[in-house]
């Protein structure tokens, strides 16, 4: 570590730059990442960014991964430092790159908001270089964890994109984001490539499983609700008589019928089943299935479901959850009906 001396004498004696070496990086981290959070924002073609910058984690991952000890042998270790920042700003890249798409699909009041906050939270990790160096730097089993929630969380938003389903996203990212740690599993060249490669193939299995399981944690981004409405019916495709929160009870019997109104965003080129779940006061009343969501529309694909089997009392609050075939919560509806 002779290499660094100079560079310490000069920050003994210049306060300023030790301030600069501290906090340099995150301020730069975060421009960069603010610069692409504008590019995912205007809509440009994110998928080829998306997998470009997992290409590009991945390769310096790997090379790392296997080369660090040889390197740190040789004294290398401003290639080392670079080879690692390099790998945190992408991390954090990745995480400011799908923030939005989750942001829009996750339902704050659901399971699934723990999982946005994961993302919020690796961003904030990995733009702020004290944080990160103190966090993930002394333990690697965190480095890779933060690896494989970066690869999963940015393959569940781009497979989507080019027309996979939800469900099949979420497996097929958890599958891809296990096998990635391939190079961790050589343990720094101490097993071949083969054994590597059958462990990360049964972490994948486990990933797979967990993945299915844990399905309603995950935000099934960039699915999202553009338009949602309570309503006494549909006509033309557009709510009548929406309910602004609240309606009173003689004025739904007065109707004889209650309507829940959603404009569901989806990619182009992606088909997926969605159903109603109505539920009152907790209690589920009906899952009715809808008309597949055909995707490409900015306004959202737009359909509706309807109760007119209201049962006495009518008051109460009540919840209209939109969800996948494969139930992932994609948004809910609210409204109460009262005395």
């Amino acid at each position: 570590m002779t290499g660094w001396a100079p560079w310490r004498r000069l920050t003994s004696r210049r306060p300023w730059l030790r301030w600069l070496e501290t906090w340099g990086v995150s301020l730069a981290s975060l421009v960069l990442g603010l610069l692409t959070l504008l590019v995912f924002r205007r809509g440009l073609p994110h998928v080829g960014w998306i997998v470009g910058y997992l290409l590009l984690l991945w390769l310096i991952f790997a090379a790392l991964t296997e080369w660090r000890a040889p390197l740190e042998g040789r004294g290398r270790h401003l290639v080392v430092g670079a080879g690692e920042y390099a790998i945190q700003s992408l991390h954090h890249n990745l995480q400011l790159f799908v923030l939005p798409a989750y942001y829009a699909s996750a339902t704050l009041t659901s399971l699934n908001a723990f999982f946005l906050g994961g993302v919020v939270a690796g961003a904030l990790v990995t733009g702020v270089d004290p944080w990160y160096r103190r966090l993930v730097h002394p333990r690697p089993w965190l480095g890779h964890w933060l690896f494989g929630f970066s690869i999963f969380s940015a393959l569940n938003v781009a497979l989507p994109l080019v027309g996979v389903r939800p469900i099949l996203a979420l497996g097929a990212s958890a599958v891809l984001a296990a096998m990635a740690l391939t190079p961790a599993f050589r343990r720094h060249a101490a097993i071949g490539w083969g054994r590597a490669l059958r462990q990360a193939a049964a972490l994948a299995v486990l990933a797979a499983l967990l993945a299915w399981n844990g399905r309603a944690l995950v935000p099934p981004a960039p699915l999202f609700i553009a338009r949602a409405a309570a309503a006494r019916t549909v006509a033309l495709l557009e709510p009548v008589d929406v309910i602004e929160g609240s309606v009173p009870a003689a004025t739904v019997a007065g109707w004889g019928q209650l309507a829940a109104f959603t404009a569901v965003y989806a990619p182009g080129g992606l088909r997926q089943g969605i159903a109603h779940v109505w539920r009152k006061n907790g209690a589920v009343l009906a899952r009715i299935p809808l008309s597949p969501v055909h995707g490409g529309r900015a306004e959202g694909f737009r359909t509706w479901s309807q109760r007119r089997d209201l049962r006495l009392p009518l008051e109460g609050r009540y919840t209209v959850d939109v969800v996948t075939a494969s139930d992932q919560l994609i948004g809910r509806l609210r409204f109460t009906v009262t005395p």
